[in-house]
């Protein structure tokens, strides 16, 4: 079973930031969207990203979209900053799901759903910029992150599983004293995302008792939104509803306020 060495070789194999990527962030930081848009230029998986991410269907744009200045300027910096990140994660994709029924183009999908949700929430909630709307990126690497974990001892854990019905997080947690909200905060920092980002990500596991205002509040918020989205019959399907325990009563004051915003998203 998971090991807490298994578990910290796996953080330490991530990859670091590559340099454009890194490069053309900074040029978001300080709100140069043309020159973050020629530096991207350099980077041709990271272009492909970009143009294939903003041509899904959630975008509504009626024609392809390929110029990155015109995807840079259409997006402007918080959802570009947001959107870079998510390629950063997509850099974790397995070559084969192997825990979760997923593929590819089904987490890509819900990275754009999340992050177009996440944007209307944080705009309903007057808390919208730059680190906010990023921090929904690192909310699927807990997906990643459990599937790369569990699934060289898928059949283990499935036996564990029928004896106690547990999820995924809390036999990590019990395992290796880490849960996967740990490991996401781990990863933000190894990709020198702000400290901020991480603690709202790791706020969302709603079990943190000593968080207050406003970082609560994105944590409530984020939290119901994650559990949403996995409600979907698709992620149902994939199995993803039984990776993280669902905290009710960390929620339950926001739930009519988060059905009326995300009511409004979807009718659109």
């Amino acid at each position: 079973m998971i090991t807490q060495e298994e578990v910290s070789l796996y953080i330490q194999n991530i990859p670091p930031a590559p340099s454009v990527l890194r490069q053309t962030l900074e040029y978001l930081r300080d709100g140069d969207l043309p020159k973050a848009a020629k530096c991207a230029e350099e980077d041709p998986a990271l272009k492909l990203y970009l143009k294939t991410l903003i041509n899904r269907p959630i975008y509504g744009f009626r024609n392809e979209v390929s110029d990155l200045n015109q995807i840079f300027s259409i997006l402007g910096i918080s959802t570009t900053q947001q959107i870079l990140y998510s390629y950063l994660l997509s850099l974790l994709l397995p070559k084969q799901w192997s825990l979760f029924t997923l593929t590819d183009q089904n987490f890509y999908d819900l990275q754009a759903s999340l992050g177009r949700k996440w944007e209307k929430i944080l705009k309903h909630l007057g808390l919208h910029n730059r680190d906010t709307e990023s921090a929904i990126t690192l909310l699927p690497a807990s997906i990643i992150v459990c599937d790369a974990l569990f699934g060289a001892h898928a059949k283990e854990v499935a036996q564990l599983r029928s004896v106690k019905a547990l999820d995924y997080n809390t036999i990590l947690i019990r395992l290796s004293k880490r849960s996967l909200f740990d490991l996401c905060s781990e990863i933000a920092l190894k990709w020198e995302m702000s400290p901020s980002i991480a603690k709202i990500v790791h706020a969302a596991s709603g079990t943190d008792s000593q968080i207050s205002g406003n970082l609560k509040l994105l944590a409530q918020w984020m939290h119901l939104l994650l559990f949403y989205e996995l409600s979907q019959s698709a992620y149902v399907s994939a199995g993803l509803n039984e990776f993280i325990d669902f905290q009710i009563d960390f929620v339950q004051d926001i739930y009519e306020s988060f059905m009326q915003v995300v009511d409004d998203e979807t009718s659109r």
